[in-house]
């Protein structure tokens, strides 16, 4: 009799061994996959981040050699055209315009000289890394406004943002767009982008006063869904408010990573 009751504990005791082991089994099966997913999503997201930090090079790259082709062509072009015409002028002058004419055409080499400057400065493929988002951004201002595109009233709380350079180049490429944006389809003279600096976040506003849009039916041709997936590889929220007739008002909320 005590041999059946020695014999019912141990394979109970066994059972309970066996339910034990195989119950650790299955939590750490669980938690091996839990792990594996977790780190094959964190693959995913960082390719996508790698490739949407390349794809935003090479449009920035893109877009910086259509600018420089222009001014080669419009500015630059035309004031050495110009030289050229005086300097045959030259010849048939007398003694004082020859004098006036090398004074206008040493002026006008002296301009394109600055212009070159200037030039080499807008090649923004590692301009962000190098001047820093504010500054960066403060370029594009700067430029839309000398070609005359847009009237730009710009608002900023601090000059010192510090941004990680790679999520810098992607929210600058944002911007950038929405800026394009205003300037293809809202047919505004006038844009405001307001930066302001909080202790978690940055929060920018573009605002235009140009045609607006319906936003529920517009799904095509404005890019909106290409700079959300944008705004979400760099935690970053992106909302638009558009009034047809009155304007657009887009918001980008850049949390900052803690």
């Amino acid at each position: 009799m005590n041999l059946t009751e020695t014999d019912f504990l141990l394979t109970i005791t066994t059972f309970i061994i066996l339910i034990v082991i195989l119950m650790m089994v299955l939590v750490y099966g669980v938690f091996v996959k839990k792990k594996s997913e977790l780190l094959l999503s964190q693959q995913r997201k960082e390719a996508l981040f790698v490739q949407e930090l390349a794809i935003s090079q090479v449009e920035i790259k893109e877009q910086t050699l259509n600018y420089i082709g222009q001014e080669l062509h419009d500015d630059l072009g035309q004031k050495l055209s110009v030289a050229r015409l005086m300097t045959n002028k030259i010849a048939m002058a007398d003694e004082s315009d020859q004098k006036n004419i090398a004074h206008e055409i040493n002026m006008l080499i002296g301009e394109c000289i600055q212009d070159i400057r200037n030039l080499s400065k807008v090649f923004i493929s590692k301009q962000v890394k190098h001047f820093g988002f504010v500054e960066s951004l403060e370029r594009e201002i700067f430029r839309i406004e000398r070609l005359d595109l847009l009237q730009v009233d710009y608002q900023i709380n601090n000059h010192h943002l510090e941004i990680n350079s790679e999520h810098a180049l992607i929210l600058f490429r944002i911007i950038q767009e929405c800026i394009t944006n205003v300037i293809k389809h809202a047919r505004s003279n006038k844009i405001v982008i307001r930066i302001d600096d909080h202790l978690n976040f940055i929060e920018i506003n573009i605002n235009d006063y140009g045609i607006g849009f319906n936003a529920q039916e517009r799904k095509d041709g404005s890019g909106l869904e290409n700079i959300k997936n944008r705004a979400k590889i760099i935690n970053a929220d992106f909302k638009i408010k558009s009034t047809e007739a009155l304007g657009t008002e887009i918001t980008i909320t850049y949390k900052k990573p803690k």
